[in-house]
């Protein structure tokens, strides 16, 4: 009698072990599940400090999200080319407003630049700048931040135009983009 209670008790032990495993894994892929179907919105914004230039263009054609485990996800922006000089003391320009965007945790935005980067030295020479990787790769910068269902985030970059232009041995110009996130705020 003895075994036969030890072999049930160990069927009971084993059945709630394979119904605690069961309910723990439902629960980890319906929340994924959950975060495929819905989405926030992102708007994102560039800004830039002073520089000793009388124009920084850089020409921005693409902007991408890194959602963990999902890959890279392409924003609709307003490409074009931008004086990063226009943009100083809390001036922004929108790059991409209230964009859907998958829930989930994005770790990186990167932006692609263009062909059209362009220097104007204080005495109005104009001098074109190439972007090593920026056009294949693009200009990662870390965001780190969890988007749920119905969020809705900001997030202004600073474009540093002095600290990206590097002036070549020969005189040209290269832009070696430095880029920060100056702030990731949830708007609602």
């Amino acid at each position: 009698m003895k075994t036969e209670e030890k072999s049930n008790g160990l069927r009971g032990l084993f059945a709630g072990f394979v119904l605690l495993f069961v309910v723990a894994c439902f629960g980890l892929f319906s929340c994924n599940k959950d975060d495929d179907t819905k989405s926030g919105r992102m708007t994102l914004k560039m800004t830039d400090a002073p520089a000793l230039y009388s124009q920084v263009n850089v020409d921005i054609v693409g902007a991408e999200i890194y959602r963990q485990n999902h890959g890279w996800v392409a924003l609709h922006i307003n490409q074009g080319v931008y004086n990063l000089l226009e943009l100083q003391n809390n001036a922004t320009v929108v790059l991409a407003s209230g964009e859907q965007i998958p829930t989930g945790r994005i770790s990186q935005l990167r932006l692609i630049l263009g062909n059209g980067n362009t220097l104007m030295t204080l005495d109005g020479t104009v001098h074109s700048m190439k972007v090593p990787s920026g056009s294949q790769s693009g200009l990662k910068v870390n965001i780190d931040q969890d988007i749920h269902a119905n969020d809705y985030i900001e997030v202004v970059l600073d474009f540093d135009a002095n600290a990206s232009v590097v002036v070549e041995g020969n005189g040209s110009y290269s832009l070696k983009p430095v880029i920060k996130v100056v702030s990731v705020n949830y708007l609602e």
